[in-house]
């Protein structure tokens, strides 16, 4: 989250900068301001788990080959009890 956020606070200063500046600047901030959007949610979707590692969908990791987690209450498929 902090890398993403820094990277749009970079996105802003380039939208902000774009009026006051002119040549090759405007092109460097205009890029900028296009570009850094696609990086930010790359690298915010980078996960930092370890290799071998799989989420459970309730979001513990659990190591590699492990049986997923039983839900805690019982499937009724969807019909009331």
């Amino acid at each position: 989250m902090i890398k993403y956020s820094l990277a749009m606070g970079i996105r802003v200063a380039c939208l902000l900068c774009l009026p006051f500046v002119e040549g090759w600047w405007l092109l460097v901030m205009g890029l900028g301001a296009l570009v850094l959007p696609w990086f930010a949610v790359v690298i915010a979707n980078v996960g930092s788990n370890p290799p071998g590692a799989l989420e459970s969908p309730g979001g513990e990791l659990l190591p590699a080959g492990s049986p997923a987690p039983r839900p805690r209450h019982r499937e009724t498929g969807g019909r009331p009890e």
